[in-house]
């Protein structure tokens, strides 16, 4: 047997501490308890996509070695509502997360493994070793090869101890819905007049609800209805129902936690045979519903999540080294004006191309497509029905807030679209909290923030809307008078945007925040429905948490809150002014190697805020280590780093075979920071940044 090759000391994983547990039965979990097994604690937050992309690429690793793995979520908050223990109980439950999760609010867990990016992954061996540490997501392979090196060492020496682990499955509780994600109105297309498409993202399936909001009348995926004693039964489902993917009837669809539903124009519904659009989210899919038969198709996604591929970093790296953009379809290139991607149609047939959790869709009535929340990938697509063609609509593909050209803009993980009467594209954009928008149609689209400023800035603030904040929005929709509607997820509320314009007496108002509804469980969306006169007359609020959804009237008068801006809450690394080494370690899984056929593989960026910070150091480059030069007249600020590494199935020292599978191995790390003189720096202060994007320990 060849061991696995450490290169220094081993060091010894740190007790986990936190609030409490979930998912052990009310018993306190110790590293003790986890001797004799190979253990992975998963730092995640439940608001992050690449997060929840890992719960789901770890569920098969966790089955194929069930009894010898035992995976531990730490849960360590971004915003402040993840924070909350009871939201972070509907977590788990919602996610179906089937291993032990620690609360850790204070991110006591969080320091003392060093993690400074969701999703991180550390690796603990059987006698308490940390044996690897992992940051972003696409590490299964990997994690695969390791965890079959360590079963066979650890067997070898006697220390690997097969059994139950410590997980206890909670009690399932019954609902009609189960932590609903979207909704529309069918209006008469439905099965009788009024009723509404609901997304029944927890049971993975789509239900139609009477006029009520609480009747339902037909449930459409998410299993056989024979398995339930009757068609009442086969409703309210008792338990969590099938995921997975397959096409059919309704009683044989599959889906994998639906969310946005787009409802297709009657004439463009007749051409193409199906009026209902679903983004299928965690299979990676759109798919199509026709209402007369509730035949459920696969219009889009191959089932595999998008990752950039090897030739795509590559190609990326040499055009930040001639500043010259790559023309690749997809690449994300940095140039001295930042990242530029080629909008347009995606080459092949869109059930061959990979989508990364659409989380929203809209059908865009100018353009005469489907745009698409592209969640995973922080970018908007595109879905021409009738030419059955995906395109490219905006976004470069990295996370963050930045405006201007759609080829150059960052968005992240948007989760929520509308269109209004003027063609406008409102987007909610969850990570920053933020409300954007699109306009520019099939032209030369800009892209613009309306409300929001950064990917660690939240809040509950209405009012003009340069101090207005928003907290992990995911649901917005058009109002008839031009103002928007967005369901303020993570502040339990229905808030109002109103642009700049003029009031009835001609003054010129500003733009500004304000507050419909609030005291809700999660609300994911909002719809509107109007009166004979297209007026607003009452408000539908999809209330994810509550498991409802719920009708509010329009008030006469809208609230103003302000309970204040936040930040997320990050511990700082004291760090010394002047020269300051950065490097990031990478080792590629046993059965890789590192894919150097166009060149150096691996690609570092590094920005700050404020930009003030870095006096030298800034910018994108190939290689993984640099030298920075910290501004001593900056007390504090974010280190911004992005890297990124590729490589291919194949033995190391031999030539990559023809047609390997290529990984591309990603993670953003936002690094606050406190800088002090040399002369007045505290014990411990840093003069390097040594981070893990995949270190063997």
């Amino acid at each position: 047997m060849t061991g696995i090759s450490r290169p220094g000391p081993r060091v010894r994983a740190s007790e986990l501490v936190g609030r409490g547990w979930l998912n052990t039965g009310g018993k306190e979990l110790t590293l003790e308890d986890l001797r004799g097994k190979i253990t992975i604690l998963d730092f995640w937050t439940f608001c992050c996509i690449n997060c929840l992309h890992v719960l789901d690429e770890l569920r098969p690793l966790e089955e194929e070695y069930h009894d010898v793995l035992v995976t531990v979520g730490v849960h360590s908050p971004k915003f402040e509502h993840e924070a909350d223990p009871d939201a972070l109980a509907a977590a788990v439950e919602r996610y179906e997360i089937a291993h032990p999760v620690l609360d850790d609010p204070e991110l006591t867990t969080w320091q003392a493994y060093s993690a400074r990016a969701w999703p991180t992954l550390v690796v603990v061996d059987p006698e308490g070793y940390i044996a690897a540490h992992l940051s972003g997501e696409g590490h299964v392979a990997g994690l695969r090869s390791l965890v079959a090196e360590l079963v066979a060492e650890h067997e070898a020496k006697g220390t690997l101890h097969r059994g139950d682990g410590p997980y206890v499955a909670p009690e399932p509780v019954a609902r009609d819905l189960r932590f609903p994600g979207k909704a529309i109105s069918l209006a008469d297309r439905g099965s009788r007049p009024g009723t509404f498409l609901v997304a029944d993202t927890g049971h993975h399936r789509l239900v139609e609800l009477d006029a009520d909001l609480s009747t339902p009348i037909r449930a459409i995926g998410g299993g056989d209805p024979a398995d339930a004693p009757d068609e009442a039964a086969h409703l309210a489902f008792p338990t969590p129902a099938t995921r997975g993917h397959a096409d059919g009837g309704p009683e044989q669809a599959l889906f994998n936690e639906p969310n946005g539903l787009a409802l297709l124009p009657a004439e463009v519904a007749a051409q193409v045979g199906y009026d209902v659009v679903v983004a299928d989210t965690v299979n990676h899919r759109l798919r199509g519903l026709s209402l007369a038969t509730g035949e459920v198709r696969t219009l889009a996604g191959n089932g595999v999540q998008a990752l950039i591929d090897g030739e795509r970093v590559a190609a990326a790296a040499k055009a930040a080294e001639s500043a010259d953009p790559a023309q690749e379809q997809g690449a994300v290139p940095a140039d001295e004006e930042g990242a530029v991607v080629v909008l347009g149609p995606l080459e092949g047939k869109p059930t061959g191309v990979s989508l990364s959790s659409p989380w929203d869709v809209v059908w865009d009535e100018a353009a005469g497509h489907v745009v698409i929340a592209m969640a995973g990938t922080h970018q908007l697509h595109a879905y021409d029905p009738v030419a059955d063609e995906l395109s490219l609509f905006a976004g470069t593909g990295l996370e963050g807030l930045t405006d201007g050209p759609a080829e150059r803009s960052w968005f992240a993980q948007t989760s929520g679209l509308a269109v209004d009467a003027a063609g406008t594209l409102w987007a909610a954009d969850s990570e920053t909290s933020a409300l954007r928008t699109v306009t520019g149609g099939t032209g030369e689209r800009t892209v613009s923030t309306a409300v929001g400023t950064g990917l660690f800035d939240f809040g509950y603030v209405d009012g003009p809307a340069e101090q207005a904040r928003l907290q992990h929005p995911l649901g917005v929709t058009a109002l008839p008078d031009g103002s928007v509607l967005v369901a303020d997820t993570y502040n339990g509320a229905v808030r109002r945007f109103t642009p700049a314009g003029t009031d009835a007496a001609g003054r010129e108002t500003q733009a500004a925040l304000s507050t419909v509804a609030r005291g809700l469980a999660e609300p994911s969306d909002v719809l509107v429905e109007v009166d004979a006169e297209g007026k607003a007359a009452s408000i539908v609020v999809v209330e994810t948490n509550a498991h409802r959804l719920e009708r509010i009237a329009v008030p006469d008068e809208y609230l103003t809150v302000d309970e204040g801006a936040r930040q997320t809450q990050r511990p700082r690394t004291p760090v010394v002014a002047g020269e300051f080494g950065l490097a990031v370690g990478f080792e590629a899984p046993s059965g890789q190697k590192l894919d150097d056929r166009w060149g150096d593989p691996t690609q570092l960026k590094v920005s700050s805020s404020p930009e003030e910070l870095l006096l030298d150091g800034a910018g994108t480059s190939t290689g993984l280590t640099r030298t920075l030069r910290l501004n001593p007249d900056v007390a504090e600020g974010v280190l911004h780093i992005t890297a990124r590494a590729a490589a291919c199935d194949g033995e190391k020292g031999q030539p990559i075979p023809d047609h390997a599978a290529c990984h591309l191995y990603q993670q953003d790390w936002g690094i606050p920071v406190t800088v002090h003189a040399a002369e007045a720096a505290p014990e411990g202060a840093e003069t390097r940044l040594d981070l893990d994007l995949r270190g063997i320990h």
